[in-house]
């Protein structure tokens, strides 16, 4: 008599918690089959390119409602989110480091990503969100907790925790730590304020290549900006968030890859990398992994995605070298 095979109800509950299937229900790497399920992450398979020993993710967002409740502001937050998730897309992509950047649902309150340093210590870092109200002890606390930057986040103003009229007098205050300013904002605001970049007294680092238009990126004037920035050592650019940039999209972002490669050509001394997890802007989350693989395009030499991946963040971020 041929073996009854149809599945059912309790068999399929029973196989759910193993294997590749357990993995995806349970967001947990899966070692049979080479595979780490990520949330907010597309696909499971590790990145073509071996990340170097203490390669840093220098760009990413804990969102740990459960813990830090979330400031109400107009933008959902992802969910799945904390240290523990993130740890999977660490395994999956073989990073070691990491800068947790307060994101946009926190406004000013930076304890989840005080926390995720700690939890990670002392393998991350951290972008916090403050007023000028913040105090000089606060500021020493912080920097004690691992922050090493503050962040102005302006392209949306619905949902923006800061102004800009408050990034010149917090850059004098942070400068005596030794900390940088972030900017993610849009390319052309960036140009506009060339003249506000000129006078901060800490270094600049910019968000997501400048946010610079796939079409055409390397004639915008915020490009230039940015160049005579990064070519006098007062700035830095993230390689990250290539998919929001790109006109030509996955699999390989060619238009975003061509402006990353010459920013690699003439100033690698000054970038480093992001993934941006959990991808709080994308309805659909991209294959961070094919992410991560866009290093090997834009420095193709190892030498080079060294230098980006592991020393540039040292020196930024003050790891041990």
């Amino acid at each position: 008599m041929a073996r009854d095979v149809r599945l059912t109800r309790r068999t399929f509950l029973e196989r759910a918690g193993s294997g590749a299937l357990g993995a995806a229900l349970t967001g947990s790497p899966d070692v049979s089959l080479g595979q780490t399920v990520v949330p907010n992450s597309s696909g499971t398979q590790p990145p073509q390119l071996r990340a170097p020993a203490r390669a840093c993710d220098c760009h990413m967002h804990i969102y740990d409602a459960a813990r830090f409740p979330l400031a109400p502001v107009e933008r959902v937050a992802p969910t799945n989110a904390a240290v523990p998730q993130y740890r999977l897309l660490q395994k999956r992509l073989g990073t070691t480091r990491v800068i947790v950047v307060t994101p946009r649902n926190y406004a000013t309150d930076n304890r989840a990503t005080v926390d995720a340093i700690a939890q990670m210590a002392p393998n991350a870092r951290g972008v916090a969100v403050v007023h000028p109200t913040v105090t000089d002890a606060e500021l020493k606390t912080l920097h004690a907790a691992g922050i090493r930057g503050i962040r102005f986040s302006l392209g949306d103003p619905k949902t923006a925790a800061v102004t800009v009229d408050m990034i010149e007098p917090l850059a004098k205050r942070v400068a005596t730590l030794g900390w940088h300013v972030q900017i993610n904002w849009t390319s052309d605001q960036i140009a506009a304020a060339d003249a506000l970049w000129k006078r901060l007294p800490t270094p600049i680092v910019f968000d997501h290549i400048g946010q610079l238009p796939a079409s055409g990126g390397l004639a915008h004037p915020a490009y230039a900006v940015m160049r005579r920035l990064l070519d006098a050592g007062r700035a830095w650019v993230k390689l990250s968030v290539t998919y929001t940039n790109s006109r030509e999209g996955p699999p390989g972002y060619a238009d975003v890859v061509r402006v990353g490669r010459e920013l690699v050509k003439t100033v690698p001394e000054r970038l480093v990398w992001g993934s941006n997890w959990p991808h709080p802007n994308e309805p659909q989350a991209p294959d961070d992994a094919r992410l991560f693989d866009l290093m090997a395009q834009w420095a193709p030499d190892e030498a080079t995605r060294q230098r980006i991946l592991v020393d540039n963040p040292a020196r930024l971020y003050d790891f041990a070298t």
